[in-house]
Order: structure tokens, then C-alpha cells, then sequence
């Protein structure tokens, strides 16, 4: 499994965490398909996302401007959260690839330019408070 298709299974797997309130664990095992290995990454962007949700709401409500997180799709909230999680903890990787990732994730998960324009310009203003 590549970055790009955990990244998506860790999207899939918040949102069911976020509709059903089941385990990480159980999420996980839902969205995977049974010939995909190299769970590392989806494993640490879910159990991590999860596990900071506090912290990493309160850094969204700082980013969104004229907006609130409960008002987002769920899908985009778990665009955002994941996404928000990989730029403030995944140190590895650079923060323009974890928006990028984002902006296409979204584009892909409701088809409307305007979600991916919508991630973008929260991600790009949380990537800014970071570097304050």
C-alpha cells in the first residue's frame, strides 16, 4: 500500500470512526482490502489523528475563518484532522505534501473543485500558525 491509498483508507476509516464510533482498530479492518499490506503509515495517521483529536480540533477552529468544525461534512472534517495530524506530527514528511495530499483527497472524495479549494486554504492557514 502507497501513502496516497493509506491516506484515503485513513479518511475512510476516521469518517466510520466518527459515524459508528467504533475502535481505530475496527475501522481499519473494515476499510482495508485483504491483499494490502504495509499498514505502518494508515495505522499511524488513524491511531495518531484519533489520539490528538482535541488538540488538532481546537488547531482547525484556529484555521477555519468565518467558519466552525461541527458545520463541515464529516468527510471533510476527516480530510482536515488527518491531514492537520501528518503536517503537526508526521515530521518526516513536508507540510506542502501533506496539503497537497489533502486538496487531492478531497477533490477526489466529493468531486467538487471547491472542497479541494476549501482544504487548501484551512490546511495553508494552519501551515502558517505553525510557522509563527
Amino acid at each position: 500500500m502507497n501513502r496516497r491509498v493509506a491516506r484515503i483508507r485513513a479518511v475512510q476509516s476516521l469518517y466510520q470512526i466518527e459515524m459508528t464510533g467504533v475502535s481505530p482498530e475496527e475501522a481499519i479492518n473494515t476499510v482495508i482490502e485483504t491483499e494490502e499490506t504495509q499498514l505502518d503509515f494508515l495505522n499511524s495517521l488513524v491511531y495518531g489523528t484519533v489520539e490528538h483529536q482535541t488538540e488538532i480540533d481546537k488547531l482547525l477552529e484556529g484555521a477555519l475563518k468565518n467558519w466552525s468544525l461541527s458545520r463541515l461534512s464529516r468527510v471533510d472534517r476527516a480530510i482536515l484532522r488527518m491531514a492537520a495530524y501528518e503536517m503537526k506530527w508526521e515530521k518526516e514528511i513536508p507540510v506542502n505534501v501533506s496539503i497537497n495530499e489533502a486538496i487531492d483527497i478531497a477533490k477526489g472524495f466529493t468531486g467538487d473543485e471547491e472542497s479541494g479549494k476549501f482544504v487548501n486554504g484551512v490546511l495553508s492557514n494552519l501551515a502558517n500558525m505553525f510557522t509563527q
